[in-house]
């Protein structure tokens, strides 16, 4: 099983078997003396950085903009998606909003130390009048902050 490792991977002594990859914005966010050993001996062992296609990219844009999750995401989180959309890899990650556009892509997911998400769908409405959007921001209407909110 072919699997894609979030930057929370390294963070852990999380067991990897067969095939690993990673984007280089992964390799960016690894600050941590523990982290950067962690990628280190997974090279040595194998593993692979790549950046993703830029269609798949296009895609995980789509599904994250459908799930509500596209302002939650970071480009390293839109990297990840993209690479094991790709790969049809197993993406191991622990970021919720991270795993539910995966889900609504069909890419598989492994939790690390949390429990895993369940999909989520999300709608925004404004705080101030109660109408809803389709993104977040400020609300035509009234001007209040347009949030969040569970489908």
């Amino acid at each position: 099983m072919t699997l894609v490792l979030d930057a929370s991977a390294f963070f852990a002594d999380l067991p990897v078997d067969g095939p690993a990859w990673t984007t280089p914005t992964v390799v960016d966010e690894l600050v941590d003396f523990h982290a950067k050993c962690r990628f280190t001996a997974l090279s040595a062992a194998g593993l692979r950085v790549r950046e993703p296609r830029r269609d798949d990219l296009i895609r995980v844009d789509e599904a994250a903009r459908l799930t509500g999750d596209a302002g939650e995401l970071s480009l390293t989180d839109r990297e990840i998606l993209a690479l094991a959309l790709e790969l049809g890899a197993v993406l191991v990650t622990d970021d919720f909003a991270v795993q539910n556009v995966a889900h609504h892509l069909g890419i598989e997911t492994r939790s690390i130390l949390q429990r895993p998400a369940r999909p989520r769908r999300w709608r925004y409405r404004c705080t101030g009048c109660g109408r809803y959007w389709r993104e977040p921001g400020d609300c035509p209407v009234c001007g209040a902050p347009v949030k969040r909110k569970l489908k």
